[in-house]
């Protein structure tokens, strides 16, 4: 990536993302000029770009926005990333007008600030923390783990064939982790517990050394021949 500056070489004029046609002081370049040396970029006010920082996990966080800044010895544009802005939310929000909404002609007529955001039917309108979430995707994963096994509890039902024992220890173990680890999701009440329930670590060997949490399921070998 590279930058144009201005004559004074205190502002960006344009960012360009890569090679292309140019035109710099009603002279036109072609795209091969990008391929000149940084000196002579430099003479037609052209820099690179080069990247400080690195992007965080917009699983758990949210970034400022990129940002650039001519280099003090103005032979560079440095573009900043992976700055914080805040943790994403862990509970769910119950959202609410603002005044700005309001003055933009968003809201109902007669709504104040930090009145209640309804749906059509007239309910809070929610938006889900990462906690909820986590617990949602928690009971797909074991219901997913489960329902392989519907057609037993069927035939059981409809024709009282028992239900191998193998797998009524693995419903129970699934059962047993689910709970586990919506309690673990419960209490991690901030971001650094919360990211700790999933983050699998490793040895040395890149073998795993624990795995996360929330994707801490029964092994289900023995069973893997009853699923349907």
């Amino acid at each position: 990536m590279w930058a144009l500056l201005n004559d004074a070489e205190d502002t960006i004029e344009e960012l360009i993302q890569h090679p292309k046609t140019m035109v710099v002081a009603g002279t036109t370049y072609p795209r091969q000029v990008f391929k000149w040396n940084t000196v002579e970029l430099k003479g037609l006010g052209i820099v690179p770009v080069t990247t400080t920082g690195s992007h965080l996990d917009t699983n758990y966080y949210i970034e400022v926005d990129e940002s650039y800044a001519i280099h003090s010895n103005k032979a560079s544009v440095v573009r900043t990333i992976g700055q914080k802005a805040a943790d994403r939310v862990l509970a769910d929000v119950n959202e609410v007008w603002t005044q700005a909404e309001i003055d933009d002609g968003q809201a109902p007529d007669g709504t104040s600030a930090n009145d209640a955001k309804n749906d059509s039917n007239g309910n809070q309108i929610v938006t889900l923390g990462l906690s909820t979430q986590a617990k949602r995707n928690a009971n797909e994963k074991a219901n997913g783990y489960i329902t392989d096994f519907n057609w037993m509890i069927q035939r059981k039902v409809t024709h009282a064939v028992a239900i191998d024992s193998d797998v009524l220890t693995y419903i129970a173990a699934v059962r047993s982790k689910h709970a586990e680890i919506i309690t673990a999701i419960t209490n991690a009440d901030d971001m650094t517990k919360y990211i700790a329930l999933h983050t699998t670590t490793y040895n040395e060997d890149k073998t795993v050394d624990v795995i996360a949490k929330v994707q801490d399921w029964p092994d289900d070998y023995g069973v893997k021949a009853h699923r349907r």
